[in-house]
């Protein structure tokens, strides 16, 4: 079954825009008719999937892992455009292979920053502008499965992640009746990186990031109204 969504007159801003899953993001967005600010450290040319500015798709460079660039960025995004009718909090990273005692800091520092203080300061500045869409304003954030359990090698990731659900909640319960929370939870996504990065893995039952975008959608349309709070699955077979 086809399902489209319109949002038109909308703008959301969706971090994390240069790589593949932001990317997607951005563009379902688009061809739903809404005004894109596609915001990344990383400039676009730069980036993991090539993400097609124009078409009503504008880049904000920042780095939100530091509030005053955030606060910036969501500023130009109110001056350019009036308005913020979704988040879209795709930024992150993944690192692992080590067992806690050896796991170096910076490591644990990079994925608490890039996964969780992302979403946390993309949120925190964008809730005063989403509550004035008179209960549509909308937030998405990106979690993992492996959130749901602990593990061998990636501990500081599933903590990060578990993080973004749990504020996830939060959000959704201080907002009840004015914006929207909710979590996607992938598992491994079909794009170049991890491809190159387990090659010999069974590719076929990876989940496409534009299937992921999809829901991204869905979360943050009128669809979803009755939906807060929750964490969705979003990893197929994988």
């Amino acid at each position: 079954m086809d399902v489209s969504f319109d949002f038109t007159d909308s703008v959301a801003l969706v971090t994390g825009a240069s790589g593949a899953l932001g990317a997607a993001v951005c563009e379902a967005f688009a061809d739903a008719g809404a005004t894109v600010a596609a915001a990344d450290v990383v400039a676009p040319d730069d980036g993991e999937a090539g993400l097609d500015t124009g078409r009503a798709i504008d880049f904000y460079r920042g780095d939100f892992t530091d509030e005053r660039e955030v606060e910036r960025v969501v500023s130009e995004v109110l001056a350019d455009h009036g308005r913020l009718d979704c988040l879209a909090n795709v930024a992150g990273t993944w690192k692992g292979g080590a067992p806690i005692e050896n796991t170096d800091v910076e490591t644990f520092e990079t994925l608490f920053d890039v996964n969780l203080k992302t979403a946390f300061l993309a949120s925190k500045h964008a809730l005063a502008h989403l509550r004035e869409r008179d209960g549509r304003g909308a937030i998405v954030s990106v979690s993992a499965r492996s959130s749901l359990e602990g593990g061998e090698g990636d501990g500081p990731y599933r903590a990060s992640k578990a993080g973004v659900r749990l504020l996830t909640e939060t959000i959704a319960a201080e907002n009840a009746g004015e914006v929207r929370a909710n979590a996607v939870m992938p598992s491994v996504i079909d794009t170049p990186a991890n491809r190159e990065m387990m090659p010999d893995a069974d590719h076929d039952a990876w989940v496409d990031p534009a299937d992921i975008a999809e829901v991204v959608l869905f979360l943050c349309s009128d669809a979803a109204s009755v939906t807060s709070g929750a964490a969705v699955p979003v990893y197929g077979e994988a």
